[in-house]
C-alpha cells in the first residue's frame, strides 16, 4: 500500500488527472476516456479533488472507479458500500439529495421495500397497455418527423423526436395532462442539465436546481392527491393504490418519484435515441445489416445503443466501513464514484470499445449502471422504447445527412442539445 492509499483524506494528495473540474465535462467524449483509460491501467483506485461546489457543502474528495470489474463489485455490495450517503459525484447535503433521488439513496432492505412497491404497479396489464401506447406514440413522432422533412429544410432531431417520445410515454403512464408535459419535460432536462451554462450561469445552478425540481414535485404529489379521491386505469392509480407489507406511498414519496421518473426515464431515453440515431446513420452498413432481420436482432442492438451511449455517467457511494478495493484502502464514509462511461469503454471488459458495433456478441455493458440492487428499475421499459422507435425510424425514415451535434455540457448526462437532420 502506498503512503497516498493510507494517509488521511484532508492529507492525501490528489491524482494528477483532473477528472472534476467543468473543463474536463466540456471535452468530448473520446478525449475524456483518454484520460480514464490512463486511470484504468494504473494500480487499485485513484484519489481526485471534489467538483466546484454549488450548494454550501465541502467535501475532501472521492475515489474514482474507473474499471467495469470493479464498479460491479462496488455495486453489488452494499453492506459494504451505501447509497444512504448520497450518490452525486458533485458535493451536496444529502438533505437535498434524499427528496430528489427517491429510493436511489437508500439501501436494502429499505429500497427493497420502495422497489417492490413501485414494481407492483407494473401489471401484465398495465405492461401490454404501455407497449401499445409506445407503438402509437412512436408512429405518430415519426410520421410527424417525416412531414418535417419533407420541406427539405435542416430539422432537430433532438426537438423532433429523442424527446418527444419518452416524456409522451411517461405522461400516458401515469396521466400528466397533456397542456402540462412540455413544462415537465422541460424541467426534467434542465434539471440534470443545470451545469450547463444555458440553463443556468454557476452563481444560479443551486436555485436553478432547486427550482426545477419543485416543478417536478408539484406535479406528482398534485397528481397523486387526485388519483387517490378520483382513480382512473392508468399508473399513477395503481401507483398510489399499491401496498407491500402494510405500506403505501405517501403523496410526498410520490412526487419524488415523480422527480426521479421524469428525469431518470426521460432523459436517459432520449439522449440514448440522439446517440444510436446518429452512430446509425453514420454506419449505414450496420443499419442494413439490423433491418435484414430486425424482430431477430434490435435486442442486441439496443444494448449496444445503451452501451454506445452511456446516458448517464456515474453515480456515487460511500463506504460503510474501512474496506479494500482493487488493493486500496477505502475508509469508513469515503467517497467513490463509479464512472460508467468509463466502464463502457474498459478493453478488459469489451472487445473493441471504442467501435460501434450492433453484432457484438459479448456487451457486459454498465449502461443500466453496474448490476446488484440498484440496477435500473426502468431498464425494461427505456428497452421497449427504443425498440419501437427504432422500428419505425429505420423502415419509414429515407437517407439523411446530420450536422454536428451540439452536446450537454455537463458532467452527469452524456446529451445532446441539438442535431440537424435533413433529407438527402
Amino acid at each position: 500500500m502506498s503512503p497516498i492509499d493510507s494517509a488521511p483524506a484532508t492529507s492525501r494528495r490528489y491524482h494528477r488527472l483532473d477528472i472534476s473540474q467543468p473543463a474536463f465535462w466540456a471535452r468530448d467524449f473520446r478525449d475524456r476516456d483518454e484520460v480514464f483509460a490512463q486511470l484504468r491501467t494504473e494500480p487499485g483506485l485513484t484519489w481526485h479533488a471534489p467538483p466546484p461546489a454549488v450548494f454550501p457543502h465541502s467535501e475532501p474528495g472521492y475515489w474514482a472507479v474507473t474499471r467495469h470489474e470493479d464498479i460491479a463489485f462496488v455495486s453489488r455490495h452494499p453492506e459494504l458500500f451505501t447509497s444512504a450517503l448520497g450518490i452525486s459525484m458533485d458535493p451536496m447535503p444529502i438533505e437535498l439529495q434524499r427528496p430528489t433521488t427517491f429510493f436511489l439513496t437508500m439501501d436494502p432492505p429499505q429500497h427493497t421495500r420502495y422497489r417492490r412497491l413501485i414494481s407492483s404497479a407494473f401489471t401484465p396489464k398495465q405492461v401490454r397497455r404501455i407497449e401499445s401506447q409506445i407503438r402509437a406514440n412512436a408512429a405518430g413522432i415519426v410520421g410527424e418527423f417525416l412531414a418535417d422533412l419533407s420541406s427539405g429544410a435542416p430539422v432537430d432531431f433532438v426537438d423532433s423526436v429523442s424527446r418527444k417520445l419518452p416524456m409522451r410515454t411517461i405522461s400516458d403512464m401515469i396521466g400528466i395532462d397533456p397542456a402540462e408535459r412540455d413544462a415537465v419535460a422541460q424541467a426534467a432536462e434542465a434539471m440534470f442539465g443545470s451545469s450547463d451554462e444555458e440553463y443556468a450561469a454557476l452563481a444560479e445552478r443551486a436555485e436553478f436546481f432547486m427550482a426545477q425540481f419543485g416543478i417536478l414535485h408539484r406535479a406528482g404529489t398534485d397528481l397523486a392527491r387526485l388519483r387517490r379521491t378520483e382513480p382512473r386505469d392508468d399508473l399513477m392509480s395503481a401507483i398510489v393504490a399499491a401496498e407491500v407489507d402494510g405500506h403505501r406511498l405517501t403523496d410526498e414519496e410520490v412526487g419524488a418519484f415523480m422527480v426521479l421518473l421524469a428525469s431518470a426515464g426521460n432523459d436517459t431515453t432520449k439522449q440514448a435515441t440522439s446517440h444510436a440515431f446518429e452512430a446509425l446513420v453514420e454506419r449505414p452498413a450496420q443499419r442494413e445489416w439490423l433491418l435484414e432481420d430486425f424482430d431477430a436482432r434490435i435486442g442486441g442492438a439496443v444494448e449496444e445503443f445503451i452501451r454506445w451511449s452511456t446516458p448517464v455517467l456515474h453515480f456515487a457511494r460511500h463506504a460503510v466501513s474501512d474496506t479494500d478495493v482493487a488493493g486500496t484502502r477505502i475508509r469508513a464514509g469515503e467517497k467513490l464514484v463509479l464512472f460508467y462511461c468509463s466502464a463502457n469503454r474498459d478493453e478488459t471488459a469489451l472487445d473493441d470499445p471504442h467501435i460501434f458495433d450492433i453484432t457484438r456478441t459479448r456487451n457486459t455493458h454498465s449502461g443500466f449502471g453496474g448490476g446488484g440492487a440498484h440496477f435500473c428499475l426502468g431498464a425494461w421499459l427505456a428497452r421497449m422504447q427504443l425498440r419501437l422507435l427504432f422500428h419505425e425510424l429505420l423502415t419509414r425514415v429515407p437517407e439523411v445527412a446530420l450536422g454536428k451535434p451540439e452536446y450537454v455540457h455537463s458532467d452527469f448526462i452524456h446529451g445532446v442539445k441539438r442535431m440537424a437532420v435533413q433529407r438527402v
